[in-house]
């Protein structure tokens, strides 16, 4: 690495620390905010509730529209209570998430200082292993952020709606056996939905089928899952012969695929995406396609936003392997991406 790649390099690492710094201050204020309103809200509900107690001892003699009113009140409190402790929870993940990014690069910061001092007068040459490592921290670090915020917004949310609705349940099976049954027949709808939710983070997490079947099935599968929780604009083509890989190649191959699916859905905003997958006998090339605003990227990948979208981590870990990574894209161009791997090392599959 020149001793200008190398500035450049400290120089990125200083401003991804500050805006991280800037990011966790928005975040302690919104929890900030956010405790004060759960507090207010649990205060309320605890009047809600013996409010709703208070009425059931006059059951018989209190109007049916008060009554009604009590448990509509207490159920809405209720409602808002458990999603602001929902995103207060999802609050203090953040916090957490960029504390650890915050205290990595605050490190690397501080180990920089001596040889930037130096850098001039010695001529120093950091180990080329050392920027890879700090992409790959910060790679796994962007990922935790997102799983946490994925488990949030999907699981954590919708089990968070099935509790409300049992409670639901619960309190009219004496007195509203008919709607009681109505809600139990949403509640069970909302089970089954959660389930397939569950069931598809835990595949984005490890798809077990990738080391049972290998890579072509485990494919065809994340697209056809992609477009069961309603993104269709998924499209893959698969040539060549198929045949099994050496499990790291397989897993890589998959990762690469589902973060550039990723990075053209939330970043480029693309409605289209094609996947031509081709199995050569000599290497396996994989072109990710589509539709998006595209980004403005030199061809090395040594922007700062290439590195905030893990491009060159990517890049970094199919050239460990000793494959290629060519990415195509400049604003309002759409995004073309070229990724291959040698497909030797095959494995026998038992």
């Amino acid at each position: 690495m020149t001793d200008t790649a190398w500035q450049e390099f400290i120089e990125t690492t200083r401003k991804n620390y500050e805006q991280v710094q800037r990011e966790l201050k928005e975040v302690d204020m919104l929890i900030q905010q956010t405790t004060s309103e759960v507090d207010r809200l649990t205060q309320q509900n605890a009047k809600s509730v013996a409010r709703v107690r208070q009425m059931e001892a006059q059951f018989d003699t209190l109007p049916r529209e008060d009554i009604k009113g009590a448990y509509v009140s207490m159920i809405e409190n209720q409602q808002r209570l458990f999603t602001m402790r929902g995103q207060l929870e999802k609050l203090q993940s953040d916090q957490r998430n960029l504390t650890r990014l915050s205290e990595t690069h605050q490190v690397l910061l501080n180990s920089f200082a001596p040889q930037e001092a130096d850098l001039v007068e010695e001529g120093y040459e950091p180990p080329s292993q050392q920027a890879l490592v700090i992409n790959i921290i910060e790679a796994q670090e962007r990922e935790r952020l997102r799983l946490s915020r994925q488990m949030h917004d999907g699981p954590a949310q919708a089990l968070t709606n099935l509790v409300i609705q049992a409670e639901i349940c619960e309190r009219l099976f004496d007195r509203d056996p008919t709607r009681a049954k109505v809600e139990l027949a949403e509640l069970k709808d909302n089970v089954s939905s959660t389930f397939h939710k569950v069931k598809g983070f835990i595949f984005e997490l490890r798809p077990m089928m990738l080391d049972d079947l290998g890579l072509v099935p485990t494919m065809k599968r994340y697209v056809d899952g992609l477009s069961e929780s309603g993104f269709s604009g998924v499209m893959l083509t698969v040539t060549g012969k198929e045949q099994r890989l050496a499990r790291h190649k397989e897993v890589t191959l998959f990762r690469v695929t589902q973060e550039l699916i990723h990075l053209a859905r939330e970043y480029s905003h693309a409605s289209n995406i094609k996947i031509m997958l081709d199995m050569g006998e000599e290497q396996v090339r994989v072109i990710l396609e589509d539709n998006g605003n595209g980004f403005d990227l030199d061809p090395e990948l040594s922007s700062p936003e290439a590195t905030r979208l893990g491009l060159n981590t990517l890049r970094e870990r199919l050239e460990m392997l000793k494959g290629t990574f060519i990415c195509e894209t400049s604003l309002g161009q759409g995004l073309r991406i070229t990724f291959t791997l040698p497909a030797d090392e095959e494995i026998e599959i038992q």
